[in-house]
């Protein structure tokens, strides 16, 4: 027996530990071509949020009493599977579990070698290849642009501001708390705290790119900071996640027209051939500590909600992960 958490149920605003359950679940073992494996860390992340409405989006929705899906690092403890054996480091999509069968096809070897594993579920993983494609394909930046991060200090943003640095732009970041206030301004980031400094005061000499991931009051502001035909990289939105229903958009869309405006979303998954070229570039900044990287370890399977909710307060630095296994 193993311990998974499902979802209970849909959460109304901000998700609460009464939205999941622990269960015991039987473990069995692999069949040809799939992979047993067990869960050292597994990744929390604010899209999780959108899956749990019971909505379906660019992804299917979680369904009530299954388990919690997403990224995880573990290790291999048995394997049908050609390309794997025991021991092996992997990346999975086994989700809030401490130990799942996976199709071997589906998982990728990870080289502790190379990196911590724990980096492929954060800027070596989604967060990082997030970052990279929102400013190069998205965003479209230039060497002398200034670039605007939002959420500067989360997994995706802090690996943004890194990139556009050494892509040569200069680089806005905003945090909420004067210790990722602190961090950010060790990576060179010109970095201010939103709940001390208000975006419109912060962005006064106007910016090229804003890379958004959080909506909101931050977009209105990044919209009146923009020069004529600038940027906005729409990432995410997580100061509305939790909303209980619509709330009002940007009241100066207007701009948009105005000033020749560009505003693009994406999904990273839609990128996924380029995740290689990704790896090329940002593998060898991160060996070498030209991007740097921090994270925010909960410990225990029981601790992933708590986790997850701590992700709408700020409570993480970097990325947030839970242990669930030993290394």
């Amino acid at each position: 027996m193993s311990r998974v958490v499902v979802l209970a149920a849909r959460p109304q605003g901000e998700p609460r530990e009464s939205d999941f359950e622990l269960r015991d679940v039987p473990d069995r073992a692999p069949g040809e071509g799939e992979v047993l494996v067990r869960n050292v860390l597994v990744s929390v992340d604010p899209y999780m949020r959108g899956r749990m409405s019971g909505l379906r989006t660019y992804v299917g929705p979680y369904e009530i009493g299954e388990v919690v899906d997403g990224a995880t690092v573990g290790r291999v403890v048995e394997s049908l599977h050609e390309d794997f054996a025991a021991g092996d480091w992997v990346r999975t999509a086994l989700g809030w579990r401490e130990l799942g069968v996976a199709p071997g096809d589906a998982l990728r070897r990870l080289d502790p070698d190379a990196a911590p594993p724990s980096t492929a579920l954060g800027v070596l993983g989604m967060p990082g290849f997030t970052a990279w494609i929102g400013l190069l394909e998205i965003g479209r930046i230039v060497a002398g642009e200034t670039v605007y991060v939002s959420a500067a200090a989360g997994a995706v943003g802090s690996a943004a501001v890194q990139i556009a640095r050494l892509k040569g732009c200069r680089v806005l970041g905003s945090a909420g708390s004067p210790e990722k206030v602190e961090w950010l301004r060790s990576l060179g980031v010109e970095a201010f705290d939103y709940r001390e400094t208000s975006a419109k005061e912060a962005l006064a000499d106007g910016i090229d790119v804003y890379f958004d991931n959080v909506g909101g009051e931050q977009l209105e502001a990044a919209l009146s900071a923009l020069h004529p035909f600038g940027r906005v990289v729409a990432c995410g939105a997580i100061s509305r996640y939790n909303a209980a229903g619509p709330e009002p958009g940007p009241r100066n869309l207007n701009l948009v027209v105005t000033r020749r405006l560009r505003i693009e979303g994406f999904i990273v998954t839609d990128h996924q051939a380029r995740f290689r070229d990704f790896l090329a570039e940002v593998g060898p900044w991160v060996r070498s500590g030209e991007v740097r990287y921090r994270e925010t370890i909960v410990e225990g399977i029981e601790q992933a909600p708590a986790a997850f909710a701590g992700l709408f307060h700020g409570d993480n630095v970097g990325k947030m992960l839970v242990r669930v296994g030993p290394d």
